[in-house]
């Protein structure tokens, strides 16, 4: 099943002592497709499968049951990508009726993210709603 993270609401380009900051999804231990954090918006795509309804793919990290996906921060003024923060998207939070009717349908499952924390800064740790928000997306 296709996953679609959405991003808006970005903290902006520095943090924090930061100087130049981005985003991106994290894959196995590198961050891909990264974002400035000054961007208008970011979208990350990833695969993922569901095996007895457990979530299994190359973004996917995380015990049996406790399975998420990560937007890590990094600061991206010297060479390469230095991580300082990250985000959990939690996967087994999503309503299983939505992830069934995505898979089902041969649809996205769809996250919609707001990057910038109640302090406006990058948000990390485990996001919850209102702060994500899953749907089926459109083929």
């Amino acid at each position: 099943m296709r996953v679609v993270i959405r991003g808006h609401d970005l903290p902006g380009g520095s943090y924090a002592g930061h100087a130049r900051i981005a985003v991106g999804l994290q894959v196995r231990d590198e961050p891909t497709d990264v974002v400035p954090g000054d961007a208008t918006s970011a979208r990350w795509e990833t695969d993922i499968r569901l095996v007895d309804g457990d979530a299994r793919g190359p973004a996917v990290h995380g015990r049996r049951g406790d399975r998420f996906v990560y937007l890590t921060w990094g600061d991206v003024s010297g060479d390469g990508f230095e991580m300082f923060r990250r985000a959990k998207l939690m996967l087994d939070r999503v309503d299983r009726g939505v992830m069934a009717e995505a898979e089902a349908a041969g649809r996205p499952l769809v996250a919609d993210v707001r990057l910038t924390d109640e302090k406006g800064g990058p948000r990390c740790a485990r996001v919850d709603p209102p702060a994500v928000r899953w749907s089926v997306g459109e083929a």
